[in-house]
């Protein structure tokens, strides 16, 4: 029996807890054949001292979610997943709601990965454009 969206998200969102990502309260919440969707709040948790998104908050949700989605898409029974860069650009602030990350994959090699990753506001506006490089390497047996 396939599982559904749901449950294949509430799996994958279950292997965040105790890391930044739940510290951030980061949580994947769309997937397709190309891509992965994750949200995080915007809070005072996150903030610059002077109350909008902190950019570092910005490029964590930005690498967590490009670092999943190359999970998501490697043979991780043989492989595991590295950062190797990530660039962002910040273009719009925001204080408060969600901030959502769509990583879609730019090259889908076998050896390295490159994701581009939108930042959008609740109201869809652009608020932060970023590239992110990965690597799967050969598990030891």
């Amino acid at each position: 029996m396939q599982q559904s969206k749901e449950e294949f998200l509430a799996k994958v969102n279950a292997v965040s807890k105790n890391t930044l990502m739940e510290t951030l309260e980061i949580e994947m919440v769309d997937y397709g054949d190309n891509f992965l969707v994750a949200r995080m709040p915007v809070s005072p948790k996150v903030h610059q001292p002077d109350g909008v998104l902190h950019g570092g908050a910005t490029a964590a949700l930005a690498e967590s979610v490009g670092s999943f989605a190359s999970h998501l898409f490697t043979d991780i029974e043989n492989y595991f997943v590295r950062g190797l860069e990530i660039t962002a650009n910040h273009l719009k602030s925001v204080t408060d709601g969600y901030v959502y990350a769509k990583a879609t994959f730019l090259h889908k090699g076998r050896t390295t990965q490159l994701l581009d990753i939108r930042v959008t506001d609740e109201a869809d506006n652009l608020v932060s454009i970023c590239r992110l490089s990965t690597i799967s390497l050969p598990k030891k047996k």
